[in-house]
């Protein structure tokens, strides 16, 4: 794996300034996301370039929901053939989790507001993600922690399909937790060790 490799295909258009924050969050997809196997419907994508990250320089949630509306048209317009999901990275707003999980009412509501309810959702992933009724350090709330905050835009599609393929998508959220709890925070840290050189 090469963490210092430039943004291509889907990303190859990206900013030079973005590419710090589109490394970053590569190298969470693949050592944490895939690596860990927290998602199990990741790796396809991934490894098809059919992933689209995009950076959002927005420093207010104003300017952030234009980015966000914009990317969803921009996403909509693409056949999944060619990208089945995207991450709207955005460094520099909604940096506090709990104003975060406030604006995922904002972004449902733009799905709506666009016409696109039924063809693309918003999932969410943030730096200090917590889980309703976990402790702030707790090791489950580390399944979605992603080093910038971020708004993951699944096709609907997509998800159907891969629950299909799947009889027990509840089992994910446990197993995610024992692979978590087994890995302990040494373990999660351990996965950026090499950055640290």
């Amino acid at each position: 794996m090469n963490d210092l490799a430039p943004p291509s295909g889907l990303n190859a258009d990206a900013l030079p300034a973005d590419a710090p924050y589109i490394v970053a969050t590569t190298r969470w997809v693949e050592r944490a996301v895939i690596g860990l196997n927290l998602c199990p419907f990741a790796r396809a994508p991934h490894v098809q370039g059919k992933l689209r990250l995009r950076v959002s320089h927005a420093r207010d949630t104003d300017a952030l929901l234009d980015d966000l509306c914009g990317e969803l048209q921009s996403l909509n317009a693409l056949a999944p053939d060619e990208c089945e999901t995207g991450l709207l990275i955005h460094p520099f707003v909604l940096t506090d989790f709990l104003d975060y999980n406030d604006f995922l009412d904002v972004a449902d509501a733009a799905v709506q507001t666009l016409g696109l309810e039924g063809e693309w959702q918003v999932a969410s992933f943030h730096p200090d993600y917590q889980f309703a009724d976990s402790a702030p350090g707790a090791i489950e709330n580390f399944s979605n922690r992603s080093p910038y905050p971020t708004l993951h835009l699944l096709r609907e599609s997509s998800i159907e399909h891969a629950m299909d393929a799947m009889s027990d998508t509840d089992s994910i959220y446990r197993r995610n937790i024992e692979t978590l709890q087994r890995l302990g925070t040494d373990g999660w840290q351990a996965l950026w060790r090499d950055d640290d050189r």
